[in-house]
């Protein structure tokens, strides 16, 4: 009779502590994929671009094509280990990363180099990612583009006779481009050191969250964010060019945006723009002109050491 109590006794331990472990089990499966399972980032988030992904043995390898200063930046590398990391989360629905210790981040064009390395928590386990992208300018300054922004250019230009007759230099000869914007643009995969003023704008939209969509006619742009559409007009400067932006241009401009429907309108160019401009501003305040003699103060608005 003893024995057969003690034999039930035992039974019963052995289903509670059964049930225990799996209960644990279970709990730690459940904490695992909540820090694993995060939403992913809103639609038109940037992302720095990447190159190339391999796992070596306990390494992943991310490398990214984005352009690096001379000098090594230890801000825009931390920037690229969330980058990765996130790479990596988005890898590990279809990749067995069970056996990654580490990841390893390299960057660069031509000949990449490892920038940076960071430990996961535990073998396969991602960390929670960081509560501020810093990859969305709109954390940290308000969004130029809007109408409503603080952004209203001084009307410095006033006749045409100011237009010089010489051929114009690269716009990034003239440009300061403040050091943090530097960053968020190179971790892009804007080359700001060659870029043109419409690549630099254009990459500026997209790190204020903006999802950029070509039209079929070249240098026609829709830029969407929150539901609202701003039309984006590009046009560069070759060599030889007229230095001012052809007042037809800009006439066809302001139809094109009476059409579109688009909350808003922006032309950006590299030359310099008839005075014009400001009859059309003061009319219709959402058409907005980024051009040359613009774009430094553009640029200076946002305010990012």
């Amino acid at each position: 009779m003893t024995e057969a109590i003690l034999a039930l006794v035992v039974a019963v331990l052995l289903v509670v502590v059964g049930r225990s472990w799996l209960k644990n089990r279970a709990a730690e499966k459940m904490g695992s994929a909540m820090a694993d399972e995060v939403p992913e980032r809103p639609s038109g988030m940037q992302r720095s671009p990447v190159s190339e992904f391999h796992v070596v043995g306990n390494e992943a390898r991310v490398i990214f094509d984005v352009p690096l200063d001379d000098e090594d930046d230890e801000v825009l590398n931390e920037i690229l280990v969330d980058e990765a990391m996130e790479v990596l989360r988005g890898k590990k629905h279809n990749l067995p990363i069970g056996e990654v210790h580490e990841v390893v981040v390299f960057a660069g064009r031509g000949a990449p180099r490892e920038v940076a390395r960071a430990k996961l928590p535990s073998p396969g386990v991602l960390p929670p990612p960081p509560p501020v992208s810093l990859l969305h300018l709109g954390n940290v300054t308000p969004d130029p583009f809007k109408a409503d922004s603080a952004f209203q250019p001084a009307a410095t230009y006033e006749t045409k006779s100011t237009v010089p007759a010489d051929e114009l230099p690269p716009i990034g000869q003239e440009l300061r481009v403040p050091k943090g914007l530097q960053r968020g643009l190179r971790a892009a995969g804007v080359d700001i050191d060659h870029a043109s003023g419409s690549e630099i704008i254009l990459g500026l939209l997209k790190l204020f969250g903006y999802q950029i969509e070509a039209s079929p006619e070249p240098g026609v742009f829709n830029a969407i964010k929150d539901g609202e559409t701003t039309l984006v007009l590009v046009e560069g400067y070759t060599p030889g060019d007229h230095p001012e932006v052809d007042e037809g241009r800009i006439r066809a401009f302001a139809g094109r945006f009476t059409m579109s429907g688009a909350r808003r309108a922006v032309f950006v160019s590299e030359k310099y723009a008839p005075f014009m401009i400001y009859d059309l501003e003061r009319n219709e305040p959402r058409l907005r002109f980024i051009t040359r003699e613009r774009l430094q103060e553009f640029i200076d608005s946002m305010a990012i050491g």
